[in-house]
């Protein structure tokens, strides 16, 4: 398997500042006692995060605002360690009993919030429901049947040799929920019920999302016994609140207030490399945009040194191929670089008036919009004419996925590059994270190929030449790959993340 690329974790210390809380936070909120202010004890956490997660539930979202929550009261039987590479979780022991049967022996004791015990049956009937829901069931899609061999025991088929079960069980959409509440028709995202080392406490809408310690987590109890997500769209506004120490964490610091942040040894800054490529989608359904040459000229028009200074105050790397760069077959084969001659060239023998081509770039954060104005200014020295639309996060994930959109900034933060290239370029993820709607025979047929290719050295070949193909048809502007960036309270320990951003919460705590 792809061991994936090993990342570089910088810390760097910022900000000094007191922390005392602004008057009116409770210990409810999850507020410190820096500076005397609250008398809540340093085993609360205030997370200040950009998008409120659309919900809840496990299975009816692909978001990576939805990911967090889950990550917190759900648990999978495997889980990303800090290269990208799956290691059990809620699994023991398993083994891969032939090209298609794997058998996965469970850990024993392990709790759900409700107090039962998770068991095989539960893992079965998680995954055979999660099937059934098109907004995840790329993920498990490779399985034909999975089956409690008895209690602690769970068996699974795949349609063939998989080169990425393992990876998709790291995923949300495989997450295990308890077999009585399906069966009972639970609403999860109103009860959100698993065996994740935080319990569900309250969601505010549009303002937080509230959660306490699991003291039965299989894993251990989490020292942070009171956790509060505040829902802060504004980024110079996270930084202040992080400032007024109303937050002790932000999970989406604004890159224009990283030089603000680092001025001050009362915080910790940290960076890493991450495998989250951004792009400008292009609904390839849509008039003028269903022309290659259209789209082969907007993608050689834009900036992308323009769009990382603008947008992201230098802190990212342009990418021009259809793949994240350090991946397993990523390339720049065939891909356009920018060039405004050559996006002229392409937008004349398109035999498409630019001024016909009607795009709306919608976005649903400050970050995209900036990128999106510098795209605005690109794209009108080829004549197409562009609309900026701003929309909260659940309206604009139904517009990107349902179709009902021309072309909007997007991203997407991938674990494997076979899984990226089936959730964003395979036919039968249309409708969900395949939102340009590309549907070629050919790039279907080479992710299939690959995703059967178990030896890394023959999928890396098989990768390569689907990178190369989606190159050529240019389905959307590839942009950036992002350097993520968390600020926090230097107090706190145990703070990491991997490439794809996750932050285990249950190993953070207040140093004594």
């Amino acid at each position: 398997m792809n061991k994936g690329k090993k990342h570089l974790i910088s810390l760097v210390t910022v900000l000094s500042m007191s922390l005392s809380l602004l008057a009116g936070c409770s210990q409810q909120d999850g507020g410190t006692d820096k500076g005397g202010s609250a008398d809540t004890g340093k085993d609360s956490l205030v997370v200040a995060t950009m998008s409120e997660t659309p919900t809840l539930g496990a299975y009816d979202h692909n978001s990576v605002a939805g990911d967090y929550m889950n990550k917190l009261t759900y648990s999978t039987l495997f889980r990303t360690d800090a290269d990208l590479n799956p290691e059990p979780s809620l699994v023991d022991t398993y083994e891969n009993a032939s090209d298609t049967e794997w058998l996965f022996h469970l850990k024993q004791g392990v709790k759900f919030h409700d107090g039962s015990e998770l068991t095989a049956q539960d893992v079965a009937a998680s995954i055979t429901y999660s099937k059934t829901c098109p907004e995840v069931n790329l993920y498990n899609r490779c399985i034909l049947t999975v089956e409690a061999v008895d209690n602690y025991t769970v068996k699974i088929v795949t349609d063939g040799p998989s080169a990425t079960l393992l990876y998709d069980l790291c995923h949300h959409a495989n997450a295990i929920l308890p077999k009585k509440l399906l069966d009972n028709g639970n609403d999860f995202n109103e009860n959100p019920i698993g065996s994740g080392p935080f319990q569900f406490v309250e969601w505010k809408r549009g303002d937080s999302v509230e959660f306490k310690a699991f003291e039965d987590y299989f894993g251990g109890a989490p020292a942070i016994k009171s956790m509060t997500w505040k829902i802060i769209p504004e980024g110079s506004s996270r930084t202040i609140a992080l400032e007024a120490g109303e937050v002790d964490m932000i999970i989406e610091v604004e890159a224009m207030d990283v030089e603000r942040i680092e001025s001050s040894d009362e915080f910790t800054l940290l960076k890493h490399d991450s495998t989250n490529i951004n792009w400008l989608m292009l609904n390839n359904e849509k008039p003028g945009l269903d022309n290659q040459n259209v789209r082969h000229a907007i993608n050689s028009a834009i900036n992308r040194d323009d769009i990382i200074a603008a947008a992201l105050n230098g802190i990212a790397t342009p990418v021009y191929s259809a793949s994240p760069m350090g991946m397993l077959g990523s390339t720049d084969e065939g891909a356009d670089t920018f060039d405004v001659k050559k996006a002229k060239e392409y937008m004349d023998a398109s035999g498409v008036d630019p001024a016909s081509v009607e795009m709306s770039i919608i976005c649903s954060n400050d970050t995209k919009k900036r990128a999106a104005e510098v795209i605005q200014a690109n794209l009108s020295e080829i004549g197409i004419n562009c609309e900026i639309e701003s929309m909260d996060l659940a309206t604009y994930l139904s517009a990107t996925a349902d179709g009902n959109y021309t072309a909007s900034i997007g991203g997407y933060s991938p674990s494997d590059m076979v899984s990226y290239l089936v959730g964003v370029y395979h036919s039968k993820s249309i409708g969900g994270a395949n939102t340009t709607r590309l549907n070629d025979p050919e790039v279907d047929a080479l992710i299939d190929q690959a995703a059967a290719a178990v030896d890394p050295e023959a999928r890396e070949v098989v990768l390569k030449q689907a990178t190369v193909r989606l190159n050529e048809l240019c389905s959307q502007a590839t942009l950036y790959q992002s350097v993520l960036l968390r600020a926090y309270d230097s107090d706190l320990q145990g703070v990491a993340i991997n490439a794809g951003g996750h932050i285990r919460f249950e190993d953070i705590s207040w140093k004594a």
